[in-house]
């Protein structure tokens, strides 16, 4: 169905490649150096994440041509009214999972697909709740798996999802950063 296109991933992240390869769809990474990030003070849980997607995909106005789909992603961790991004280091990777331990927190990735014609955009909600967590577990997780790279400090396909994750209320490929079976479902039914 989408043959047509030549679809940029417009993206860095490995975890969002694999999962785009996983449709079977031919598609190329392209991403701009140092695009802005920031998103306006008022914005709350999933609008954030959907407001940074839909930012990202116009930087990429200027590359496109009439066949050409961009599809851009942005994951955020919201747990008791505030984002967790990515971690500074160490210390801020250590202190977001010991603030994650026990509790339950939600995970929001906005999606955007652009082409010249046509714009699509949504964001998806994970529920997930976490086991409580010794000190030492979110250290050797933080020393051996440098989840620096990562919103929430986690990755629920590694080590800390195993032994932390007690239940998801959503998809799970949306907390490793792109709903995938909702964006099959967008775009077989806009394109």
């Amino acid at each position: 169905m989408l043959e047509n296109y030549n679809i940029i991933l417009a993206s860095n992240s490995p975890r969002r490649r694999e999962l785009l390869a996983g449709l079977a769809l031919p598609f190329q990474v392209k991403t701009i150096p140092g695009l802005e990030e920031s998103y306006p003070s008022d914005l709350k849980e999933g609008d954030i994440p959907l407001f940074l997607a839909k930012q990202k995909a116009h930087a990429y106005d200027s590359l496109m041509e009439e066949n050409t789909m961009v599809i851009t992603a942005d994951t955020i961790v919201w747990h008791n009214g505030e984002v967790l991004g990515k971690p500074k280091d160490r210390a801020d990777a250590i202190q977001m999972l010991q603030a994650l331990s026990g509790e339950t927190h939600q995970v929001y990735t906005g999606v955007c697909v652009r082409t010249k014609e046509k714009e699509i955009a949504f964001v998806s909600r994970s529920d997930v709740k976490f086991a409580p967590l010794t000190d030492e577990e979110i250290t050797f997780y933080v020393d051996h798996y440098h989840p620096f790279d990562k919103a929430g400090s986690y990755g629920v396909q590694e080590w800390i999802g195993y032994i932390a994750v007690e239940h998801i209320n959503g998809s799970f490929y949306n907390i490793m950063g792109l709903p995938i079976q909702r964006l099959y479902t967008e775009l077989k039914n806009a394109f």
